[in-house]
């Protein structure tokens, strides 16, 4: 059975200086009860991985508004003008990385391998820095793996074994965050007991998940 916490007490995973995965799209699919529970926290010097920094009052862009990342790895920022801000006033790093690509690394390091190769990028400045390999004569950047300390992840439904059911759209990076980080929090708006899942329904089996925390609706 997999340990059921309050959202307190489930982001006490996250330390200073942890690299926080977070599912969602532009907060669809964002766990907002561990997010606001982290925000309480208060832990800093995070670094995040997540398609996008959200909206300042909304699921990630609190935390961006609160200074508690120092480092983003997102595809964009353009909703969350405090986002654009820190990155000139240079207290915020940002990688900015193709979202197929970013979806592509978390994959990669999910799936245990060194990286994968994306033409996407070649002869912008996406491609300085980064290695550049040559097969059949056409030329790809290695975009290396991306994991997480911790992922923080939504789900619609789990059973006490952590068997994760997804609804609709939500689904997006969640599923690939949780085969990505050390250690997966799930937020969830219903537990079952285990056998009452339709096996068809289930994408993230509940090896991949350390905890589960029931969702705190409104």
């Amino acid at each position: 059975m997999i340990e059921i916490l309050s959202a307190k007490e489930s982001v006490k995973q996250i330390t200073d200086g942890s690299t926080v995965m977070v599912g969602g799209f532009l907060a669809t699919g964002t766990p907002e009860t561990l997010v606001d529970a982290l925000q309480e926290q208060g832990t800093g010097k995070l670094t995040l991985v997540a398609n996008d920094t959200s909206f300042p009052e909304k699921g990630i862009g609190k935390l961006i508004v609160s200074n508690q990342f120092e480092k983003v790895i997102v595809s964009h920022i353009g909703t969350n003008k405090y986002t654009g801000e820190k990155m000139n006033n240079g207290e915020l790093e940002v990688d900015l990385v193709p979202q197929g690509t970013l979806a592509e690394q978390v994959r990669a390091a999910g799936a245990g391998l060194g990286g994968i190769l994306t033409p996407t990028g070649i002869g912008t400045v996406a491609e300085e820095g980064k290695q550049k390999l040559t097969v059949d004569e056409k030329e790809y950047i290695l975009a290396e793996p991306i994991e997480g300390d911790v992922a923080l992840i939504k789900a619609e439904k789990a059973d006490k074994n952590g068997n994760l059911v997804y609804r609709l759209s939500a689904r997006n990076f969640n599923p690939l965050m949780a085969k990505a980080a050390k250690v997966v929090i799930a937020e969830v708006g219903e537990i079952v007991e285990p056998g009452e899942l339709d096996p068809d329904e289930v994408i993230t089996p509940g090896v991949y998940v350390d905890y589960l925390v029931r969702r705190e609706e409104g």
